[in-house]
């Protein structure tokens, strides 16, 4: 089959018996015809699209290995440094395409997965481990192009250090309950499945810091309508149809989900591993999942401040605010931080290299600066432009209000410097829908969280970073010996 298209896409999301709840209501019919997810499904489609537009083939497509079918980049397993270029330019092109407010675009995990499937050797002669079943699923997931969601993030039943949740009683957090000659069977839930239940399969799989037993040690991947697997969609952010009143929420709003397993069998060629904390451990922080994600991820956050960055600038020429030294000095942040991230994601090009599997990876020290970073920056951008918008982004008439009698009210007293009342309005609900309606706030949320709780990010660097080198300058400078 190889790269879909986006009429592809829809048909087969559509054609799924996927348990979707909607504030407490389960959705029936097609499911891109729902106005809470047919935004987001019909920009999915024009990603899915661009792969066959001949002026993003070339460089959204290769020819695979196995049956010279076109697919998708984003599945292509670097070799070279010229490879990590080619897989950045695919998430660029889709990154302009969405402004970079997509943050489950398909490339994100279809990049875990090629990730998943160069390391999956880690696994091999371990107990309860299915290193061919990761590579099986690459491979089905490249020729088929499909879509995937994800989660690894427990609920928050209690976060003390203390809490161990009792194995005797009904699981809260998903835990294998049973294995038999079909597979394992898992109960419980799981948080935060961005985009859960409008892909066509769902990658489920422990995070190492939260793993408090064997039960809850195990990765694998099901078709989103597994029988027992329910998605329960928080409140949708939509605020509607119109391309004017909601520029953004009416495209991207992706749905974050809580999934809950209801006695789910996974068969066994679906499972990586199970029951193996210690392999749950090293795959997720040995493998190259942290690498590629984190390359993606980037590629995307820097798309996005470019996108904040210009739209900073249109509120500034809109309302002449520019000879303000104040007004410099805010968007001479942007520029600073936008900047700093591209130098992060080159270097860690520059810096790449081969795993002891032939996989390039980029470097991972740029990226985890960059991963610290972002989530600090991104808040204060968004607060910068509402800074600029002032007052100006509060009272923003609605689409109707210019297709009524008021017209001329509006035309009057709403006009610019430099722009028409309506062009005016356009722009500053742009402002507004990026980072004060309830979509732009959970970019805010989900922006700082992207990469994990902030502190664990800290610790993670600071572990990772080389500083034995530095200590032996300064400890021969003051004539101290050196303790290894």
């Amino acid at each position: 089959m190889g790269a879909i298209n986006g009429t592809e896409f829809i048909n087969r999301i559509n054609q799924l018996n996927t348990e979707i709840w909607l504030d407490g209501e389960k959705i029936e019919g097609k499911i891109s015809e729902h106005p809470a997810f047919k935004g987001v499904l019909q920009t999915k489609a024009s990603l899915y699209d661009m792969q066959h537009n001949p002026n993003f083939k070339d460089e959204m497509t290769f020819l695979s290995p196995e049956t010279g079918d076109s697919v998708g980049l984003s599945f292509l397993m670097p070799k070279t440094k010229e490879d990590l270029i080619k897989r950045r330019k695919v998430s660029e092109h889709w990154a302009k395409k969405t402004g970079g407010f997509m943050g489950r675009s398909p490339d994100y995990l279809n990049t875990a997965v090629m990730s998943f499937a160069s390391s999956s050797p880690l696994l091999e002669g371990r107990a309860n481990c299915f290193p061919e079943n990761i590579q099986s699923l690459y491979e089905m997931a490249m020729e088929k192009d499909l879509s995937f969601a994800h989660t690894f993030v427990s609920p928050q039943v209690n976060r003390s250090e203390s809490y161990l949740e009792s194995s005797e009683e009904e699981p809260i957090v998903a835990r294998v309950v049973d294995r038999n000659v079909e597979g394992i069977v898992i109960k419980g839930a799981r948080l935060l499945a961005t985009q859960g239940g409008l892909t066509d399969e769902v990658l489920v799989f422990s995070n190492p810091n939260f793993i408090l037993d064997e039960d809850e040690a195990f990765a694998f991947s099901i078709p989103s309508d597994t029988k027992g697997l329910k998605f329960i969609c928080r409140e949708s952010y939509v605020g509607g149809d119109s391309l004017f009143n909601h520029p953004l929420s009416s495209r991207f709003e992706e749905m974050d989900t809580i999934l809950v397993f209801d006695n789910v069998l996974v068969p066994w060629n679906r499972v990586f591993y199970y029951d193996n904390a210690m392999a749950a451990v090293d795959f997720t922080l040995q493998s190259s999942f942290h690498h590629f994600t984190a390359h993606q991820a980037i590629t995307r956050q820097i798309v996005k401040t470019e996108y904040m960055l210009g739209l900073a600038e249109l509120l500034v020429q809109t309302i002449n605010v520019c000879e303000y030294q104040h007004i410099q000095e805010k968007l001479s942040e942007i520029i600073i931080g936008l900047e700093t991230m591209k130098a992060l994601l080159e270097k860690s090009e520059h810096d790449a290299a081969l795993d002891q599997w032939g996989t390039m990876r980029p470097n991972i020290v740029p990226l985890q600066v960059a991963n610290n970073i972002f989530p600090k920056i991104y808040p204060r951008f968004t607060e910068i432009i509402q800074l600029i918008g002032a007052s100006g982004l509060v009272g923003l008439p609605t689409e109707n209000a210019f297709h009524s009698s008021i017209r001329d009210d509006l035309d009057q007293y709403l006009q610019a410097a430099t722009r028409t009342a309506e062009d005016r309005v356009k722009i500053f609900r742009l402002a507004w829908d990026m980072t004060m309606s309830s979509f732009g706030t959970r970019q805010t949320q989900y922006e700082r969280y992207f990469f994990g709780d902030p502190i664990r990010l800290a610790g993670r660097l600071y572990k990772a970073y080389p500083l034995t080198d530095y200590v032996k300058e300064v400890s021969n400078f003051i004539d101290l010996e050196v303790k290894e």
